[in-house]
């Protein structure tokens, strides 16, 4: 009979948020091929994380990939020296109970997924999304904290623990959307730099398990089974616990003991205590060797603790090292000079079981081959077909097609998903570690939004490599309610499309995907993110990007007291980490100079399913931006342009199209624009679909007079065309077909709405 030990080192192996069982399920699904609507056909998928995530890292093979899927977090290279390590990971679930604590917590964890990888970090990342902050407390799901509280929580949190660790905050985004009043989503993500080669992997038989940093206590306790189930208004009450409690001191003094050590060369493999604690991280290290614990030594913050609660606890700022009995000495004064605690708790065996004792007794003992491959594995249902016609179905083509567009515009930079972020930003700190080169605002006051952000790494300034790293993020969950396939093309591109307008080069470009969706026990659920994944291997092979780590967040379902389902949209947020070649040719988004022209990169379409413009409602006959087959080619003749010197400032297209991209450059730059949209390449009939589609691949460029033919003879075959200019004044004039004016208002009324002052407006 299994100990209550061995039963919850089970529930926490096999749990859906460690082993991700749905994502490597047989799967019988019955939908179109990918990017079609027809016909309807049934397959067999085997494993949609390897059939789909991992073969389009396989098919992409680029050589500068050093590790991905296999560790804490993806590796690639920099330069010849030095490697990036890069994480995103959810923390969905413990911050809907807790907020501060829920997203402190996923901030600390995902900073050790990348100290797991011996790699010290350099910048985070978040995306954060939230229920609308003026919902009316009588529409909130029982035992639902208001979305308003939940943003200060979260943001508080975020704020606490980067802040305190010293690492830059430099690039995210903010969504809000009724479908995560109760689900919020907190992802939180994590870049480190490592000399290459640095990080050892493989435990020897005979090494001393080593655990640094935090006590253990009864925080967190099964947080990994809590965060792969549903939520109801019961779970505050009964899960109280699962939320772990955050320290970033101490997990900075961790850090800089593990720093020391890798350079050292102390250990042959280290890990986190994240999700599962000591189980988690004894049991995945140990899963060749086998390994003895002794559950006495473990520094406990009380006494009380049973066995099975000191070996599943998540308490935080916690890692574990497999450490040659030599060089003990050596890291415990490592340790002493630093303030962090080390405690030596087993040693790995090398018979391959895992046994664990507590005073004087086997309390488990597990096969760890069972333990990592006994899992049965799951057969599922998946269905996908094209959503009908919505009950409130109106089709803004029988409205007339507007000539003035200047309230429009206006209202929707004022709308909670595009208006300035910056209350929020500015709380996290972007300059420390001084690397930050693309910071989150740009411009002459800094107020402009940025694309992504650049940093460059502290150990590399003095090499000859000048090479900077640079994050952009891609995300629309609106579009996957009409189809997600076309989803996740789309974050996909934007992703990319954010790292080349801040001068990354397209060939260096690695890619992280996060998924949270609802109940994938629901055939329908699951089908929609099978077609997502497929979206996410086309889309990746096709801009020759592999995926290098990411996480999946499920379940993310709600149940009320009148039982009731609240689930979410369906969210994939692709996370770019890119290569400049060289810090000083970056490019950011705010306007430079008057009489500079404006060139619109790519081609604008009837694309307006989604949109911010339709307020994110599923219209029917439209789709969301799909595919552009030739992207990739583009981006490099962009690239080379940004090498050649010939962009001054450039901006992708996306939330609000064309309109809403000009006003936020102007914001940055602190001047006027005039923009003729009818002269860009477009396949559209109406002014707004002119203005406000959000049609992948488009940069709206700014170039000077003298470099305009340079920069069209190196752009080459990408869909270009010069349409507009740069004022010398505060005004912003737009044209549209027949180049009729139909945006017509100031810099002043521009920024009042983008500030979110749109009652203002006449």
């Amino acid at each position: 009979d299994p100990s209550d030990l061995e039963l919850e080192m089970l529930a926490q192996t096999w749990s859906e948020h460690c082993v991700h069982k749905t994502f490597r399920a047989l799967i019988e699904y019955t939908g179109p091929p990918p990017g079609a609507l027809a016909p309807i056909e049934t397959i067999t998928i085997d494993s949609i994380l390897d059939s789909h995530i991992k073969a389009a890292t396989d098919t992409v093979d680029r050589d500068w990939v050093r590790s991905a899927f296999v560790d804490n977090a993806g590796i690639v290279a920099l330069d010849d020296e030095f490697d990036l390590a890069f994480k995103v990971e959810t923390h969905n679930h413990p911050s809907a109970l807790e907020p501060f604590g829920g997203a402190n917590t996923g901030v600390g964890g995902v900073v050790r997924d990348v100290i797991g990888v011996s790699a010290r970090p350099i910048a985070n990342t978040n995306i954060l999304c939230f229920g609308p902050q003026d919902l009316d407390s009588g529409d909130l799901p029982a035992g639902v904290l208001h979305p308003s509280r939940i943003e200060a929580g979260v943001v508080a949190g975020i704020e606490d623990y980067g802040n305190k660790m010293g690492i830059p905050t430099v690039n995210g985004a903010v969504l809000y959307d009724p479908g995560f009043t109760a689900n919020p989503l907190v992802f939180c993500g994590s870049l480190g730099v490592l000399p290459t080669g640095s990080h050892p992997t493989t435990p020897e038989r005979g090494d001393v398990i080593v655990v640094l940093g935090g006590r253990t206590g009864r925080d967190g306790l099964r947080g990994a089974t809590f965060s792969s189930m549903e939520t109801d208004h019961e779970t505050g009450e009964l899960s109280g616990g699962a939320v772990q409690i955050g320290h970033p001191i101490n997990e900075k003094q961790v850090l800089d003991v593990v720093i020391v050590a890798r350079d050292e060369s102390l250990y042959n493999a280290i890990t986190d205590c994240g999700a599962g604690g000591l189980s988690s991280a004894v049991g995945e290290m140990a899963e060749e060797l086998g390994a003895e614990v002794d559950l006495e030594t473990v520094p406990l913050k009380y006494p009380g603790l049973a066995p099975w609660e000191i070996w599943l606890s998540e308490a935080q700022e916690r890692m574990v090292m497999a450490v040659p009995a030599g060089n003990l000495g050596r890291l415990e004064s490592i340790c002493s000079e630093y303030g962090a605690a080390m405690t030596a708790i087993g040693v790995f065996t090398g018979d391959g079981v895992l046994r664990v004792r507590h005073e004087g007794s086997v309390v488990g003992e597990i096969d760890c081959k069972f333990l990592h491959d006994g899992l049965p594995r799951m057969s599922l249902t998946a269905r996908w077909s094209p959503p009908g016609k919505s009950a409130d179905f109106r089709d803004y083509r029988a409205v007339p097609d507007q000539h003035d567009l200047t309230d429009a515009t206006l209202v929707l930079l004022a709308t909670p998903n595009i208006r300035s972020k910056e209350a929020i930003v500015r709380r996290f700190d972007h300059e420390v570690q001084g690397g930050t080169i693309v910071k989150p605002f740009v411009g002459v006051n800094a107020t402009g939004p940025s694309d992504g952000a650049v940093v460059v790494p502290i150990e590399t300034r003095s090499q000859e490599s000048r090479a900077g790293a640079a994050l952009g993020i891609g995300v629309n969950p609106a579009y996957g309610a009409i189809d997600p396939y076309l989803m996740a093309w789309a974050a996909v591109d934007e992703a990319i499309r954010n790292v080349v307008c801040i001068g990354a080069d397209p060939d260096r470009i690695s890619i992280l995907d996060n998924f949270s969706w609802g109940n994938p026990r629901l055939p329908e659920r699951l089908g929609s993110l099978v077609r997502c994944t497929q979206g996410c291997h086309d889309a990746a092979v096709a801009y020759g990007t592999p995926f290098v780590s990411g996480k999946d967040s499920l379940n993310n379902e709600y149940t009320g007291l009148d039982g009731r389902k609240h689930t979410i949209p369906g969210t994939l947020v692709i996370s770019a980490l890119g290569i400049v070649p060289s810090f000083d040719q970056t490019v950011s988004s705010d306007l430079k100079s008057p009489g500079n022209l404006l060139v619109v990169l790519g081609e604008t379409k009837a694309e307006l399913g989604g949109s911010a413009y339709l307020a994110n409602m599923m219209w029917d006959g439209l789709v969301a931006p799909a595919p552009v087959l030739d992207a990739v080619a583009g981006y490099r003749s962009f690239h080379s342009a940004i090498r050649d010197g010939l962009v001054r400032s450039c901006h992708d297209a996306s939330e609000g199209g064309l309109a809403v991209a000009a006003c936020e450059m102007a914001i940055g730059g602190g001047l006027g624009v005039d923009l003729r949209l009818g002269e860009a390449v477009h396949q559209v009939r109406r002014n707004d679909e002119l203005a406000f589609s959000e049609s992948s691949g488009r940069i709206l460029v700014e170039v000077q007079e003298s470099d305009l033919g340079r920069f069209l003879e190196t752009i080459g075959d990408y869909p270009n065309a010069v349409v507009g200019t740069v004022r010398d004044d505060d005004m912003v004039t737009i044209t549209g077909l027949g180049n009729a004016p139909i945006i017509n208002t100031n810099l002043a009324a521009v920024e009042h709405a983008w500030r979110g002052h749109v009652e203002d407006q006449s």
